[in-house]
């Protein structure tokens, strides 16, 4: 592997891990939201 194809294939990957961070974070708000939701309308 030549180092612009490794270079390359880092990008993608930071890219990704980027982008799974970012769902997983927009999940957690969510369920945050539904809970905070649930709790504050039962009462």
């Amino acid at each position: 592997m030549t180092p612009e194809e490794n270079r390359q294939v880092r990008a993608r990957q930071k890219s990704r891990a980027i982008v799974t961070g970012v769902l997983l974070g927009a999940l957690v708000i969510l369920f945050y939201a539904i809970t905070i939701a649930k709790i504050s309308g039962g009462h």
